[in-house]
């Protein structure tokens, strides 16, 4: 992996960690555009370069980083449904990472559910994190898992979830922002571990692509989620899924055409 591959890589997740619109199927279709070579250290970096994101919401939202001991637990309650479904399905959830084609389906139809879902919900009355229960917590936790499969987004999903439990868009929002951390944190830590079980070593210079990556990543991040919060009052999830589908019905055109874009 280039400096280059490496920045363009680190800006799609940047960009795309907190927006609808899943993180994962884009840095998916980036490395497979570029034709990076899919070796351990990539798989790694992909994952890894998410701590930079992770860490802008400790930045944006520091004070809630220090408030009672039951934010955390809320964290915890909703983390626990993906963590034991990706203990139990790690395998099956790594060879649909694979599945470029499974990725674009998941993105159009995703994009489909983003059109329609403006017009659910209504009436919301929680309207920040305090006021969410252990209850809804596990709620909006279930609904996280559903971003297992690559292309869904674990932020659409968390986002409405909660906003399906009577939270706000900006409330939704924010909890997904805050549930990333412990749920993102988890899966780099689990991917460096594996890392280092099967014996793999990293030079020098892959350390030098890693920090790199998760500064930049951070840095996008940090204008992202902002922007994100703005748009997402103003005009709800209706261009996240025009997008979405445009992405995700180009790429299942071109597989229908038999021009395929591989994973290498």
């Amino acid at each position: 992996m280039t400096y280059f591959e490496a920045l363009i890589v680190a800006i799609i997740e940047g960009l795309t960690e907190f927006l609808p619109v899943s993180s994962t199927g884009h840095m998916i279709i980036t490395t497979a555009l570029l034709g990076i070579k899919s070796t351990p250290f990539v798989k790694l970096f992909t994952v890894a370069i998410q701590l930079g994101a992770i860490l802008s919401v400790v930045v944006l939202y520091f004070k809630h980083f220090f408030k009672k001991i039951n934010f955390y637990i809320k964290l915890i309650i909703a983390f626990i449904p993906a963590a034991v479904i990706g203990v139990l399905f790690g395998d099956m959830i790594d060879r649909a990472l694979e599945n470029l084609f499974g990725v674009a389906v998941a993105l159009f139809l995703g994009g489909i559910v983003l059109l329609v879902i403006d017009n659910f919900f209504k009436k919301p009355f929680i309207h920040n994190e305090e006021e969410i229960k252990n209850i809804t917590a596990l709620k909006i936790g279930v609904f996280q898992c559903l971003a297992l499969f690559p292309g869904v987004s674990r932020s659409a999903s968390t986002i409405i979830g909660g906003m399906a439990q009577k939270l706000t868009r900006k409330a939704a929002a924010e909890f997904s922002f805050f549930l990333a951390v412990p749920t993102m944190a988890a899966a780099t830590f689990k991917k460096c571990y594996d890392f280092y079980k099967e014996g793999i070593s990293i030079n020098q210079n892959e350390i030098k692509l890693l920090l790199f990556g998760n500064l930049i990543a951070f840095i996008v991040a940090l204008l992202a989620i902002k922007t994100f919060i703005g748009i997402l009052n103003k005009y709800g999830f209706k261009w996240f899924g025009v997008y979405r589908i445009i992405i995700g019905g180009i790429l299942i055109a071109l597989y229908l055409m038999k021009i395929s874009i591989e994973i290498v």
